[in-house]
């Protein structure tokens, strides 16, 4: 099962489009002039020829909206003006025994333009190697010497993000996953949205799947992948238009592969909490966890689909089972944490948890608009529970445990 993808720009000529004999499906990102509008997934019979109507006919269909408010925007509405000069920015890429998904990563962001909105932009690549097996990780960046290379012997991506965050050297830093390539106009959308809204805290981008090249990565993205839409949202404030359950829900904010905050913020924050995203015993909620906070002290956030990304998602089966299992964990890991340390939001959070099981069981019976495959459903739904009776503690005093290790004097 392969799905082909294709990238189009509504503003040039439509072209033709047609499967090979492999491909049994496809997936299209829809453009105008560069800026994404509008995403689609079809099966399709391998082989399958669309001419120029029928593609022009599902581009209507799947962004048509999009597009005619793009196009009146650029018509209408003049771009906001660029100050003089951009902030500078720190890009860390945080990662462990990789080097091949890195290596990609690297060489995507050293083909972007040293400008933005045409303006030079300051940047400080770092790539910190989170308590590396072997030294192929520091081989790969040592052979470019426009990139930081930094070790953090403790385990745990929010141990690394934290280390990023004491290395860095910019007003703002982003972070990107090992495994995403940016997109040409990743930079730019990243700080047209900091001009756009100068207070912001933090910005998270668009995510797009890289390939789908088997049954699991095709799985995954019809279930919504990591997309949070292709309009821009600037979250701020107690309450949110339309989602009582706000700002609880953090994973409407954006996702961890992809996103950026001011540096000071994130330091009077405290950084990353260290008990999230700390591999196999509890690998996700870290990223939940900084939305919220920052949202939670009066910052703003906001999500610009310009700053996008392309993600590799997890290709077999087993793993992505193992993902479906995580995001349970440290979805449940988050709101317990938050349920003890943040009493005010207590009556969202009980509604937020009542509100997550009744959707799993809804994809349990198939009723849900997204079919997903039960054993992909009981995973999230055991990491839910695991994440709910206790995991949270047990995962802070495992990190305490190694930081007090990190710490002590050698015998």
């Amino acid at each position: 099962m392969t799905y082909a993808l294709f990238d189009l720009d509504a503003a040039a000529p439509l072209p033709p489009l047609t499967l090979t004999e492999e491909e049994s499906g496809l997936a299209v990102l829809v453009r105008y002039e560069g800026r994404p509008v509008g995403f689609w997934m079809e099966p399709l019979a391998p082989g399958t020829h669309l001419g120029v109507a029928e593609v022009a006919e599902r581009v209507r269909r799947h962004a048509g909206t999009r597009l005619l408010r793009e196009r009146l925007q650029a018509a209408l509405a003049p771009p906001p003006p660029v100050p003089p000069s951009l902030p500078s920015l720190t890009v860390a890429v945080c990662t462990r025994d990789r080097p091949e998904q890195l290596a990609r990563c690297l060489a995507s962001l050293e083909r972007l333009p040293p400008t933005a909105l045409g303006r030079p932009v300051a940047v400080d690549w770092l790539v910190v190697d989170n308590a590396p097996s072997d030294d192929r990780t520091c081989a790969l960046v040592v052979e470019r010497p426009a990139v930081r290379y930094v070790r953090e012997p403790r385990p745990g991506l929010d141990v690394a993000r934290n280390r990023a965050l004491a290395e860095a050297r910019g007003d703002r830093l982003a972070f990107l996953d090992d495994d995403v390539t940016v997109d040409g106009g990743w930079l730019d959308g990243l700080m047209a949205a900091w001009v756009e809204h100068p207070d912001a805290a933090a910005v998270t981008g668009l995510v797009l799947p890289y390939a789908l090249e088997t049954e699991a990565q095709i799985l995954f993205e019809r279930r919504g992948g990591f997309r949070r839409g292709f309009d821009p949202v600037r979250y701020q404030g107690p309450e949110h238009p339309g989602n009582p359950l706000y700002p609880c829900g953090a994973g409407i904010f954006g996702a961890g592969a992809n996103m950026a905050f001011r540096r000071d913020v994130l330091q009077a924050l405290g950084g990353f909490d260290e008990a999230l995203d700390t591999g196999p015993p509890l690998p996700g909620g870290g990223d939940l966890d900084i939305f919220y906070r920052v949202v939670r002290a009066g910052h703003a956030l906001v999500y610009e689909p310009r700053a996008l990304v392309f993600h590799e998602h997890r290709r077999d089966l087993d793993g992505l089972r193992r993902q479906y299992h995580s995001w349970g964990l440290g979805f449940m890991a988050f709101v317990a944490k938050t349920y003890a340390s943040d009493p005010a939001q207590r009556l969202r959070l009980r509604r937020l948890v009542r509100w997550w099981f009744r959707y799993q069981l809804r994809l349990l019976r198939g009723s849900a608009p997204e079919p997903v495959p039960p054993r992909f459903v009981r995973a999230e739904l055991l990491g839910g529970v695991t994440g709910l009776l206790g995991e949270y503690g047990r995962s802070a005093r495992r990190a305490r445990r190694l930081r007090e290790q990190a710490v002590a004097p050698a015998p």
